[in-house]
């Protein structure tokens, strides 16, 4: 993977935020990919055709029949002072601290970094809520985040 420098990260502004600083230790694992890393990222993971969740087609995975089974609350959550995932997300995603999650904004907007630090920090993650996708290298449970608080979880189909 090709990541960008920090200073070359046009939206690095969320993990410095003043009410929600990253530590400079697990700032190192917090990764934005390249445009083009990004791109390739998506297409395989996500969708060969559309740049962004809104526009999704019928044979995208995501827009399929069954993907999703319950939708959930992030933005109470966020909205406290405890930094405690929704335990329906928390739940769904039973994964090892050091798993390789990216947080996929777009097709040319995708962050990797470990499930222990995206827990830790996830809330910096959400400042941008326009529909991105939380998934785990070689794992098929998936989250979606919704713009209006809410959040689905589901499970990747085998053939995507």
């Amino acid at each position: 993977m090709n990541y960008l420098a920090w200073p070359d990260y046009k939206q690095g502004w969320i993990f410095r935020h003043r009410e929600l600083p990253v530590a400079a230790e697990d700032l190192e694992h917090i990764k934005p990919l390249t445009a083009v890393a990004a791109l390739q990222f998506w297409r395989q993971n996500i969708s060969k055709e559309a740049t962004h969740a809104s526009h999704f087609l019928g044979d995208d995975w995501p827009a399929r029949n069954g993907v999703w089974a319950e939708q959930g609350d992030w933005q109470s959550c966020w909205d406290r002072d405890c930094n405690e995932l929704p335990e329906l997300i928390a739940a769904h995603l039973s994964w090892d601290d050091n798993t390789v999650v990216y947080f996929c904004y777009h097709s040319e907007h995708v962050v990797q970094t470990s499930w222990k630090i995206f827990r830790r920090y996830w809330k910096n993650f959400l400042f941008y809520d326009d529909e991105p996708f939380l998934l785990g290298k070689k794992r098929s449970q998936v989250v979606q985040f919704h713009s209006d608080g809410s959040f689905h979880i589901g499970t990747r189909p085998k053939d995507h």
